[in-house]
């Protein structure tokens, strides 16, 4: 009876591991990944699945995501854990001088951002943000369908795309563009009504800025955006590019 009980704590013990370890069969220590979803203007209904379509994909591609509105976790110390924090639908002042002062260095020290839509809606008083993330959002038209035009064929957030890649979203004008970004995609402004910059209409862009890393995406207004295959997959590649895989 005894040989009998042992044998049986055996089995549980590892059927317990074997389940713990189901979405990391091999014990790696993940990426982390901050989301921060802070708005203290206009508040994307798409912010709620937006979470859970990153949450999804870092499941399926090794990636921890904690996700707050909690401006507080913006300090020196706590932003030493993560590899990568993303602005998803940020909009307006969400940052006081000292949580600034612990993103920037975070950057400095090597760290990537990611900023999806409204992010450029986002520290309008802070020039060094505006570099970081770009260039500042400026007005937009009603929602449309829209073709956007591929510009980079490699970058691991476009090389799954068509060439001419027609959708449906909210298109930004953006001001004061940053003159260093690597434009991804172009959005073509006679395929809609509305838009204000021109032949020269990035959507999509990534750059190198100030020790760090940074990736942005126009794209993302809408609840459907985020079940997209092609949009999430978008994203996806932001995030390895920010991960530096």
């Amino acid at each position: 009876m005894k040989n009998i009980l042992i044998v049986f704590g055996v089995f549980l013990t590892l059927a317990c591991n074997t389940t713990d370890n189901d979405s990391n069969p091999d014990n790696i220590l993940l990426d982390k990944v901050l989301v921060f979803t802070k708005t203290s203007g206009f508040r994307h209904q798409s912010i709620e699945i937006g979470i859970k379509t990153i949450e999804g994909l870092g499941k399926q591609n090794n990636f921890e995501v904690i996700q707050t509105e909690d401006a507080s976790l913006f300090s020196t110390e706590n932003l030493k854990q993560y590899q990568l924090v993303v602005f998803l639908n940020t909009t307006g002042d969400v940052l006081n001088a000292n949580q600034e002062q612990a993103f920037k260095t975070f950057i400095n020290n090597g760290g990537s951002f990611m900023g999806i839509h409204s992010a450029t809606d986002t520290e309008y008083e802070w020039a060094w943000y505006g570099e970081l993330v770009g260039a500042y959002f400026l007005n937009h038209p009603n929602p449309s369908s829209a073709s956007i035009t591929r510009v980079n064929s490699t970058h691991p957030s476009t090389k799954h795309l068509p060439e001419q890649w027609v959708r449906y979203d909210e298109w930004y004008n953006f001001k004061s563009i940053f003159e260093d970004i690597n434009v991804l995609l172009n959005l073509d402004e006679s395929t809609y009504d509305g838009g204000e910059n021109g032949t020269n209409h990035p959507i999509a862009w990534y750059h190198e800025y100030d020790g760090g890393r940074s990736f942005y995406t126009a794209l993302g207004h809408t609840n459907e955006s985020y079940v997209e295959p092609e949009f999430k997959q978008h994203l996806l590649g932001g995030i390895l590019y920010g991960l530096k895989r």
